[in-house]
């Protein structure tokens, strides 16, 4: 469980690597699909104060983690983004590296949404249907309570009522915070509509998680890499394909691909921001406090990220995508972050 309580003096302390070297630009890594607001964010602030543009890098939520927590000094980040929640074995190696003092900032919300060419017909899916399709195991069609290799070749063969075209997913690799959450919510979210295999968490989690999480190795699904417009480009060029991506590249790409219908809903702002659309997720960023004081501008950054300006309800943020926090949680946030407020987790 996490617990935050304030920084102490000790741990805001400056390193001495850092001050030594003075890198006088923000390094920030991390997840895809913050990449853009992350962006937008930094070029803002490059616009409005004296300091350098940040350098933003898109290495995937996993990847981001990696780096941010593999030490303190110019040579590693000074942010990571996640599409995810860090995860508690990550927490861990930042303690034993030294990375002690870490701010969690949850910016807002996102949809991930299985997209396609504007060219085909929209699909209309349920995520007991994207676990049929995509998963490593499926139950065996016998009818038996027993699993095998996943035989589905087209979409039909899934579900009647879906088109009979040949299965073929562009997705992101296992080092995206997309995937860690498409996993969690569209996968073990159809999993468990399966009765006798929900029943497996009860009796042996590893199994359950395993066979719930584990995606399918035979070209059904393709690893497409952490670059979002990449996979759109390829949907326009391969109309049978679907995508998997966050909300806001399909809004930024609505004039080519459209998302797929998930249980009746669409993805769009209201459903994610009301939580009916079933594969919706938090974003966040996590920060180095021992290089607030020594990297020049990461308070400002934080600043203007957190602002009105930026997340708010009619912040420019949400013209690329971003499902706001409510108000009171926005003010909660930014008087957490500009006190660093410490992320702790048992």
């Amino acid at each position: 469980m996490k617990k935050l309580m304030l920084v102490t003096a000790l741990a805001a302390m400056t390193v001495s690597s850092v001050q030594a070297a003075g890198r006088d630009t923000i390094s920030v890594v991390g997840s895809s699909t913050v990449y853009p607001f992350a962006t937008v964010v930094a070029e803002s602030f490059g616009k409005k104060t004296h300091f350098n543009t940040p350098k933003i890098e898109s290495t995937g939520s996993g990847g981001g983690m990696k780096l941010f927590c593999s030490g303190l000094g110019v040579d590693s980040p000074d942010i990571t983004n996640s599409s995810r929640a860090m995860k508690k074995s990550e927490y861990d190696k930042c303690q034993k590296n030294g990375v002690t003092d870490i701010t969690e900032v949850h910016v807002g919300f996102d949809g991930i949404t299985i997209a396609n060419s504007k060219e085909s017909e929209q699909f209309k899916l349920t995520r007991k249907d994207l676990f049929l399709a995509l998963a490593l195991q499926v139950p065996n069609p016998d009818g038996s309570k027993t699993l095998v290799d996943n035989p589905y070749q087209k979409w039909n063969e899934v579900n009647a009522d879906l088109p009979a075209v040949r299965i073929e997913v562009l997705g992101p690799p296992p080092t995206s915070g997309t995937r860690d959450a498409f996993s969690e919510l569209a996968l073990e979210g159809g999993c468990k509509k399966i009765d006798w295999i929900k029943a497996m968490k009860k009796t042996d989690k590893v199994a359950y998680k395993t066979v719930c999480h584990s995606m399918r190795e035979d070209g059904r699904y393709i690893e497409a890499g952490e670059n979002d417009n990449l996979i759109v480009q390829k949907l326009v060029r391969n109309p049978n394909a679907l995508g998997i991506f966050g909300y806001s590249f399909l809004e930024q790409n609505d004039d080519k691909v459209q998302g797929s219908i998930i249980e009746g809903q669409q993805p769009e702002f209201e459903s994610i921001a009301d939580g009916s659309y079933p594969i919706s997720r938090p974003l966040f960023f996590y920060v180095k406090n021992a290089h607030t004081a020594s990297i020049p501008g990461i308070k400002e950054y934080l600043e203007e990220f957190t602002s009105e300006a930026a997340m708010g309800d009619n912040g420019y943020l949400l013209d690329k995508g971003l499902i706001p926090l409510s108000a009171e949680v926005r003010a909660e946030l930014r008087k957490n972050t500009s006190a660093g407020t410490r992320l702790v987790m048992n």
